[in-house]
């Protein structure tokens, strides 16, 4: 008797250990979680809330016009899983002027696409999310963020925002180096078709990567010192810059582990760090009373 008894109580003090592990792990992505959850993760993240954005465009003639899309998200919910945080849905109203004239393209006015970025900060801070992280797939978008985020400096805020700026070590850019079998690219090509081969194998038509021309037709280089609004067109009109004739799912595999690796780093030092909200908060006094600034 005992004996059994000794037997039960081991049994039920190893379902009690048990218990935590078999616990329903809180979503990370917003949409996923219910309200009472949604004050959890707020915790648990520590207000750390990471935006992926992308835009709807033409990707050559053989990746979706969702790319940019899939692969912001993807690097975000890696990145969560590796150090916890939540991840907006995604976000595609961003700049994408110079792809007007290709089919698919959503291209809204340039105040739309700047109210609702300010709009998305304001309410994600209204719901407790103070540290907003950016992660862009889209190379349309680079200066408007920049901007946006300078911007934030002009009255005071009750969060942080931050664009994720990722870089590869010398270690990875040999590896990525090693797998690459083309020179040339920028926009669908050999690096994004991989990406997204590696993500959704099924939405590649690789058999027509080489229907369309990737080559810079420079059809403005007679034309020195200059920047213009019309340079991609002028460069790339297919929206395709590359070649993607050759692609692999292990540098695809490659290039989004490391933007995850570095970006969960990113989220871990944000959520231990208010550096950048002490530095924020200091300016926005220092800038209400310029003449009490020392000199």
């Amino acid at each position: 008797m005992k004996k059994v008894f000794l037997m039960l109580f081991a049994i039920s003090t190893l379902n009690l250990i048990a218990q935590p592990d078999s616990a329903p792990k809180l979503p990370y992505c917003y949409e996923e979680l219910t309200a009472p959850d949604f004050v959890k993760a707020v915790k648990q993240s520590a207000g750390v809330c990471v935006l992926p954005m992308g835009i709807l465009e033409k990707h050559g003639p053989h990746l979706p016009l969702g790319s940019d899309i899939f692969g912001s998200r993807k690097v975000a919910t890696t990145a969560a899983e590796k150090e916890y945080c939540v991840v907006f849905p995604t976000y595609y109203t961003g700049q994408i002027n110079e792809a007007r004239h290709q089919p698919g393209t959503i291209s809204y006015s340039p105040d739309l696409v700047w109210k609702m970025l300010q709009e998305t900060c304001e309410e994600l801070s209204r719901n407790g999310l103070k540290k907003i992280i950016i992660v862009n797939g889209h190379g349309g978008n680079n200066d408007f963020i920049k901007y946006f985020c300078m911007s934030q400096l002009h009255t005071p805020k009750d969060y942080v925002l931050i664009f994720f700026q990722p870089s590869n070590s010398p270690e990875t850019e040999k590896k990525i180096e090693g797998l690459r079998k083309t020179t040339t690219g920028g926009h669908a090509d050999e690096m994004e078709s991989s990406t997204l081969r590696y993500i959704r194998p099924d939405l590649v038509k690789e058999d027509q990567a080489g229907t369309q021309s990737g080559k810079n037709q420079g059809r403005l280089a007679e034309i020195p010192y200059q920047y213009t609004g019309i340079w991609w067109y002028a460069q790339y009109p297919n929206h395709y810059a590359g070649d993607a004739t050759k692609t692999s799912v292990e540098l695809g595999k490659l290039i989004i582990d490391s933007k995850a690796d570095q970006l969960a780093q990113l989220i871990k030092k944000v959520k231990q760090s208010n550096k950048i909200e002490e530095l924020q908060n200091q300016f926005y006094q220092d800038a209400a009373n310029p003449l009490n600034t020392k000199q």
